[in-house]
């Protein structure tokens, strides 16, 4: 039997996709002469709460900015305990860290590889003061009969939602729900800023809050204090804001995002096609039907190592997302057993997924993917 021809495409396992309208709005900005934080961002901001129908957003530098500034914002600092996936980018527990709080890790559900409410029960102590469910590749997290126990506890839930730009919570989109909601426009996301982030506030004080954090604790708006002769800094802060450079991208690839989130949706439900007969395989769920999909993970029952070696040997750019974090030497100190997170660690294959690709090379890759497997 002859090999399949990988196509040039599926050599990598992700690319940042541009629709070709992005070069003149950096460009417009470039002209406008005002490269940090300015009107562009602002109008990017309004951009993104129209699109996700919520009051307001507040854009950040990175979705890792957005996860710091959301807990500070909700109050999070030393003591406190935050319970978070260990099957996350290890951003989620730097930006614990950063706060003066540490992570508690909970074990997910192998067929999603998300928090449900009963692994996060499991994992609340009496230090527990917020939770961040991780959206992974770009599903929603519903965290059900467990909400009224949070709020009764008086615990914060700050959503991950880093992959989920765009998915929806039934008929709302995330970030619409009410809780702190935190995205990452980085170079590999289905909406690519070049890099930047962004948090839904549950509030006005909270939005409020958010700004002072990202600019340094000033309190006055851009606009207001580079027309006055002085400015008010009145608690501490970080310069984590979104540059119009950034925000001028992301503003032109909001434009286009149904075609994106149309191709990706296309692309993972070909990938659940092609794979759904290979035995010793399984594709972990995305909900395909409520989601814009970051990513295409399978779990290699057995032997995910033989096969991960395999692939890359032929071309195919296979990843894995993400190493657990409570095995990792700088999370030590937190360690827990999760017996779940354990075991799919060693079976989870990300496939090459982005909206380059079309369906041809998927048929390539999960030929070559159902020959590794079978061998």
């Amino acid at each position: 039997m002859t090999a399949p021809t990988i196509p040039a495409t599926a050599r990598c396992n992700a690319r940042p996709y541009l629709h070709g309208v992005e070069a003149a709005a950096v460009v417009e900005a470039l002209d406008a002469g005002q490269y940090g934080h300015g009107e562009i961002t602002e109008a990017f901001e309004r951009d993104v709460a129209a699109f996700l129908g919520v009051p307001d957003v507040v854009a950040v530098e990175s979705g890792t900015a957005a996860l710091h500034l959301a807990l500070l914002t909700a109050g999070i600092g030393p003591g406190d305990e935050v319970v978070v996936p260990s099957m996350t980018f290890c951003a989620s527990v730097q930006a614990i860290l950063a706060c003066g709080a540490r992570p508690r890790f909970a074990d997910v559900d192998p067929d999603t590889l998300c928090v449900s409410g009963r692994t996060v029960l499991d994992a609340l102590t009496r230090d527990t003061r917020a939770v961040m469910p991780v959206l992974y590749g770009g599903r929603a997290v519903c965290l059900g009969g467990v909400v009224g126990t949070l709020a009764e506890r008086g615990i914060v839930v700050v959503e991950d939602a880093a992959q989920a730009f765009g998915s929806r919570h039934g008929a709302r989109k995330v970030g619409a729900s009410g809780e702190m909601t935190c995205f990452s426009f980085g170079p590999i996301k289905s909406l690519t800023c070049g890099q930047g982030g962004a948090v839904v506030p549950r509030s006005l004080q909270d939005a409020a809050m958010l700004r002072a954090l990202r600019m340094l604790g000033i309190v006055q708006p851009q606009a207001e204090r580079i027309r006055s002769t002085t400015y008010t800094v009145d608690r501490p802060g970080l310069r984590y804001p979104m540059s119009a450079l950034n925000a001028a991208i992301g503003r032109a690839q909001l434009t286009r995002f149904d075609q994106i989130e149309a191709k990706r949706q296309r692309l993972w439900r070909a990938y659940r096609d092609a794979l759904a007969d290979i035995h010793g395989l399984a594709l972990v769920d995305v909900d395909v039907n409520h989601t814009v999909p970051f990513n295409c993970v399978v779990r290699v029952l057995n032997g995910r190592d033989r096969v991960f070696a395999d692939l890359r040997g032929q071309g195919v750019g296979v990843g894995v997302h993400y190493p657990p974090n409570h095995l990792q030497p700088a999370f030590a100190p937190w360690y827990r057993p999760l017996p779940v997170t354990e075991q799919v660690a060693h079976q989870i294959m990300s496939l090459p997924f982005h909206p380059a690709m079309d369906e041809q090379a998927v048929t390539a890759v999960a030929a070559a993917v159902r020959a590794a497997v079978q061998r």
